[in-house]
């Protein structure tokens, strides 16, 4: 069966659904299992997306994309900076 991958929106919505049935007297398990996923990917959601709204969510989306593209540019710089002190240094 393949993965179905869920949009943060979608994540925020169903841990809102875990909360309203755990509320209502149903226990933890079978609300996890009411919402279609196991207990280590609702406990690893909620580890993430616990207490955040979605606005916060597409935000820290953002953060984390401009992060890595940072990261990646850092790495670049550097390697070139190091291909440029060996070409200088003349041991190419």
């Amino acid at each position: 069966m393949p993965r179905r991958i869920y949009k943060p929106e979608e994540i925020i919505a169903k841990l809102r659904q875990v909360e309203v049935l755990t509320s209502q007297g149903k226990s933890a398990v079978d609300a996890i299992r009411s919402i279609g996923v196991t207990d280590a990917t609702y406990y690893r959601w909620r580890q993430e997306y616990g207490g955040l709204k979605i606005g916060q969510v597409k935000r820290m989306k953002e953060l984390e994309a401009e992060n890595a593209r940072l990261r990646r540019a850092v790495s670049d710089l550097t390697l070139e900076k190091l291909v440029l002190k060996e070409v200088a240094s003349g041991k190419f």
